[in-house]
């Protein structure tokens, strides 16, 4: 229970009241009507204790389902028995010495408690109007500036301890409301007894409830401009009712972190390059009925053995939808309650963190659903979104889109982007979307879209935005990276900021991904006439510090799945498959493997089942598997994968125009200049004495053959060391006569 549990006690005898005083001591009338109808601004400078008449203190209680109610000392002595007053009202005065109510003034009030009949039952309780305000001076101002940058320690439900007393402090921004009370099971929601007051113009409302505590479900009652009145989840919310329900939920974590030295090393992370490898997660399908506990019990020995460095969730913010996978967020600071709670998530993350993997999550900044219990026209008017629908609603996915330009709804965003770096020890956000944020005219036609005030197409303070969370997140959680889904040849996406950039640390490299595909699903005799796709990328290969993603999207809504892309045969699907992944690995940029696709899943993805596990029980799958996992390790211990992704000089072509051979050749350089030579065969044939140019004499071994038998393939290739002959071949000194796998790749570095 929130509330302190009913208690009997035999009646006590009660103080004399001053009822000449209580009556010199009236409120203003029309205050009173307006605090019974429940429209009052203000209910503390009506309710609580107030100065009366000739000195004394007059107490004002609203308790409209209350039989009766007394004032008594904290060890439950008889003080006063106040009487109604009509519309659930009680008043009396209290004895002691005289002054202003602790929420109004400084004068002495004496410590008191309420004892509040209910029929035959009582309840003790703490009187919630007798405390000043939560949110100071310093809170207000900085959430008026949309600078707030711990936002949820003071909007939303917060418990603490004020005044000395253990409750909840609720505070909502919501400047169109006319009044706002708070509903839940404190109160059987009936929000009448619990208005809260607004805090001058700033749009914020608050109100402590001592004694109400972790697990307790509320809501907000706003009465809207219109006149009518609505039930909304908080939105600074930190748990929320798992799905049907849509109330929040009151949280106070007591996990015990215990990754510090983790911490410590992200935040000494510099500028250096390191390898990444990324294991994209849906949480609620990778292993369909387990919660964050119990994949904590497998995700992160999972993820360690194949070799990634991170995972990547889906996003986690609460969705009640599923089949949104997440993208459509109604409570931001909320993680998914189907999985568990707020803490059973940090225990995931504390389990990756000791097992060496870092934690990614989606975020989605660019929109949000409509539902009228959330976000949408929150206070009964347009809030967090722009008004103009032109603005305000996005065309393709029936969302609304934030305002960016409002300092309260950016600093909501901002913050919100902290407060999972901080308090989940997340280590980075892909940000969703973010093509969509950067145009006005995205998926609009002529006349649905506004120019900015120069007459273009950028959302300038969509741009303001991205650039202020990247310099916040990186000034306030240094070694978070921050990765942008973005689409377009927008310039400097990864530039810092204070050079005009955008300021993410990665950008999705899309464009790669389209061209590589559609590659990939032409049959090999077609192929010599798609050749510029794989090799176009690298015209701007190092325009922007790039991770390679196979995705979920690329996987679902009829695309089928990655294997299911490649052409022919069972057998050269799988060798087309291998080839693929080695040249993604090869390519530079980080890279990211969507669950599933690590052991070749043969059908779509599906968020109700999940990856197909019982496939790693046949050869050819596990074969993938075992081959992703050896890129992983590969490309860890060999830094010319990795450290020089974002030089130019880190990769370079052999030979970019073997279109009639389906071939491509190339080496990727560490800073050192040591060189990897990489060789991709995409012709079902053998190629056995093909003659490539290498940077060096020399023996040079197979470091990788992606036709392996161990992984599924001929065993067709170079067993043997290779030695460069002093033969010039495609611009380079030597050269030597490989043997080209079907549909496969090989990797070789100098012995």
């Amino acid at each position: 229970m929130t509330t302190a549990p009913p208690v009997r006690r035999p009646a006590p005898a009660p103080a004399a009241p001053d009822r000449a005083a209580a009556d010199r001591a009236a409120p203003d009338p029309a205050e009173l009507r307006r605090l019974l109808a429940g429209t009052a601004r203000d209910p503390h400078a009506l309710l609580g204790p107030h100065p009366g008449a000739g000195g004394g203190t007059v107490l004002r209680v609203l308790r409209p389902l209350a039989d009766g109610v007394r004032a008594v000392t904290p060890s439950g002595a008889p003080l006063a028995e106040l009487s109604p007053a009509g519309g659930g009202l009680f008043t009396g005065p209290l004895p002691g010495p005289g002054g202003a109510a602790g929420a109004s003034g400084t004068g002495a009030v004496p410590e008191y408690r309420l004892l509040v009949r209910y029929g035959d039952e009582e309840v003790l309780l703490d009187d919630p109007y007798r405390f000043p305000p939560v949110p100071g001076e310093l809170d207000l101002h900085l959430i008026a500036e949309g600078r707030h940058e711990r936002l949820w320690t003071v909007l939303g439900a917060t418990v603490r301890r004020h005044r000395s007393v253990a409750g909840t402090s609720f505070a909502v921004w919501a400047p169109h409301a006319r009044a706002v009370r708070l509903v839940g099971d404190l109160n059987h929601w009936n929000g009448a007894g619990h208005p809260l007051r607004a805090l001058g113009t700033t749009g914020v409302w608050e109100l402590f409830v001592p004694g109400v505590g972790a697990g307790c479900r509320y809501k907000y009652e706003i009465l809207r401009p219109d006149g009518t009145w609505a039930q909304q989840a908080d939105p600074l919310a930190t748990a929320a009712e798992s799905a049907p329900g849509t109330a929040s939920v009151v949280h106070a974590s007591a996990h015990r972190w215990r990754d510090a030295d983790w911490m410590a090393a992200r935040a000494r992370r510099g500028a250096e390059p390191e390898p990444m490898s990324v294991y994209e997660v849906h949480l609620g399908s990778w292993r369909p009925g387990l919660g964050y506990r119990e994949i904590a019990g497998e995700l992160p020995a999972y993820a360690k053995a194949m070799g990634f460095t991170h995972v990547e969730f889906m996003p986690v913010a609460e969705h009640p939808f599923g089949g949104s996978w997440g993208y459509q967020v109604t409570s931001y600071y909320a993680p998914a309650a189907s999985l568990g709670g707020p803490d059973d998530f940090r225990y995931l993350v504390d389990a990756l963190h000791a097992a060496g993997i870092g934690v990614i999550l989606d975020w989605v900044p660019a929109h949000f659903p409509r539902d009228s219990w959330a976000l949408a026209r929150f206070d009964g008017a347009p809030l967090y979104e722009h008004p103009d629908p032109r603005r305000g609603e996005h065309p393709d996915w029936g969302t609304l889109v934030f305002d960016y330009g409002r300092p309260e709804v950016r600093n909501f965003l901002v913050a919100n982007a902290v407060y999972w770096c901080e308090e989940f020890h997340v280590d980075g956000l892909r940000v969703d979307a973010v093509s969509s944020m950067l145009y006005l005219d995205y998926s609009r036609r002529d006349g649905e879209w506004l120019p900015n005030a120069h007459g273009g197409r950028e959302h300038l303070e969509a741009v303001e935005f991205l650039q202020e969370t990247n310099a916040t997140v990186r000034r306030r959680c240094p070694g978070v990276v921050t990765i942008a889904e973005e689409s377009t040849a927008w310039e400097g996406v990864t530039r810092p900021t204070d050079t005009g950039g955008l300021g993410f640390d990665l950008k999705w490299n899309m464009g790669w991904m389209h061209d590589s595909l559609s590659y990939m699903t032409k049959d090999p005799v077609h192929r010599r006439h798609h050749h510029r796709a794989l090799t176009f990328p690298s015209v701007y290969a190092h325009a922007e510090h790039h991770m390679l993603a196979i995705s979920h999207d690329e996987v679902v809504h009829g695309k089928g799945s990655l294997l299911a892309k490649m052409p022919g045969d069972p057998w050269r699907r799988f060798a087309d498959l291998r080839g693929y992944l080695a040249l993604m690995w090869s390519f530079p940029g980080k890279q990211l493997l969507f669950m599933g696709q690590e052991f070749a899943q043969d059908t779509e993805w599906s968020h109700e089942r999940g990856p197909d596990w019982r496939l790693l029980g046949r050869a050819p799958h596990a074969g993938v598997r075992d081959l992703v996992r050896d890129l992983n390790r590969i490309s860890r211990d060999t830094p010319a994968l990795w450290r020089g992704d974002a030089d130019p000089e880190g990769f370079r072509w052999i030979d970019a125009d073997a279109a009639e051979d389906n071939v491509l050749s190339f080496t990727r350089h560490d800073t050192d200049g040591t060189p990897l030579v990489c060789v991709h065969n995409f012709r079902p044939e053998p190629r056995p004495g093909y003659r490539v140019g290498l940077p060096a004499p020399g023996r040079w071994t197979e470091v990788l053959n992606t036709d392996a038998a161990a992984y599924g393939g001929s065993g067709t290739g170079n067993p043997h060391p290779v030695e460069a002959q002093a033969v010039p071949w495609q611009g380079l000194g030597h050269s030597a006569e490989l043997v080209l796998p079907p549909l496969g790749a090989v990797w070789l570095r100098r012995a």
